[in-house]
């Protein structure tokens, strides 16, 4: 019941009956006290009803509250699969728009291939985009995700790939100094880390500096027969819309990498050295954990593209953004220990990780 409504049936009751007692009681010194007792307790019925409403307010204001959205596939789920049901959701959406101002929501675009900004432009650029997601396909190596905020394409995603790619210079930079540091009797497996972090580290700066093809996915918002519109465009290979997605930072989105074909599983690592010296990372599923400088986004928890953090500036807590983290380096050579990023469970309410965002300027 609405505040008003609640005022207006004490109204209803109330006022008849203390009306018809002051009749009967008439200009005696009794009617003072009746009159004094009920102007009391109108207050504070009034003042309770307040109370109630403010309170009523605030806890229906937004009703998305701890609620998270997942758009896109989970580890295990077949490719072709999720294909098919984005296209049988699409077309049904196309039948019954939703019921959004302008008829538009939110997709999940997926690319059969990795594309290079200018790419991307006959694909998306007609359409409001607000996220492209990257990743720099390395051979038998997992590296990180990122998600760049781009509204304009190509130009943004450009200049979102130039600070990743200062940030991986600086991640390549720290893991040297680290290694640098260790002493000559140090631990080889400790110091082989380090330097396949530095390796893997300077291939991405190299990679995203010279505007590489790593865009596999963006986030878009359009009405339904734009985006059957856009699903119809080559080299796209699925846009999973979303009309459920109210506010992007209350949702999930987790596509396929274009290598994924039959079923999602993390990128193949044979965690072997690379001819330049460095390896590739551990094995993992699920998302890189956001970089401290960058302001990250809602919990992300896709299954199917590597883990990857970025090295801490002082002694190391989480896993490098592409080799596994290793132990701290004790007073004496502790034996070799191999480290792995743990996956991220599919409930993405339990310890989940976050991707990591560039912030546009």
């Amino acid at each position: 019941m609405r505040p008003g409504d609640l005022l207006r049936q004490l109204d209803r009751r109330l006022l008849p009956p203390l009306a018809r007692g002051l009749v009967r009681l008439g200009q005696g010194p009794l009617r003072m006290r009746v009159l004094t007792t009920a102007a009391l307790f109108s207050s504070v019925a009034v003042l309770v009803t307040a109370v109630w409403a403010a309170d009523r307010a605030q806890v229906g204001g937004d009703t998305t509250v701890g609620e998270v959205t997942r758009v896109g596939v989970i580890e295990g789920e077949s490719i072709p699969g999720y294909v098919e049901s984005s296209r049988s959701e699409l077309k049904a959406l196309v039948a019954t728009p939703p019921d959004e101002p302008g008829g538009e929501t939110y997709a999940l675009v997926t690319l059969a291939a990795y594309l290079a900004p200018d790419r991307l432009t006959p694909i998306i650029g007609d359409v409001s985009v607000s996220e492209v997601f990257g990743r720099v396909p390395r051979p038998q190596t997992q590296t990180e995700l990122v998600r760049i905020p781009a509204m304009r394409i190509p130009a943004d995603v450009v200049a979102g790939m130039r600070r990743v790619a200062e940030r991986k210079d600086r991640e390549a930079a720290d893991y040297r100094a680290r290694a640098a540091e260790l002493p000559p009797d140090a631990d080889q497996e400790l110091r082989r880390l380090y330097d396949s972090g530095a390796q893997v580290a300077l291939d991405e700066a190299t990679a995203y500096g010279s505007g590489c093809s790593c865009v596999y996915a963006a986030i878009v918002r359009a009405t339904p027969t734009v985006l059957d519109r856009v699903a119809a465009r080559p080299g796209v290979r699925a846009v999973d819309a979303a009309p459920e997605v109210r506010r992007l930072d209350r949702a999930v989105f987790t596509p396929p990498l274009p290598e994924q074909r039959d079923v999602v599983r993390p990128p193949a690592d044979d965690g072997s050295p690379t001819p330049s010296g460095g390896s590739t990372t551990a094995p993992a599923s699920g998302t890189p954990a956001p970089d401290p400088s960058l302001d990250p986004t809602p919990p992300s928890t896709p299954p199917t593209a590597p883990v990857s953090v970025s090295p801490p500036t002082s002694e190391p807590t989480t896993a490098p953004p592409s080799a596994p983290q290793p132990p701290v380096e004790p007073s004496t050579p502790a034996p070799p220990v191999a480290s792995t990023v743990p996956a991220v469970a599919d409930d993405v309410l339990v310890e989940p990780t976050e991707i990591v965002e560039v912030e546009a300027r």
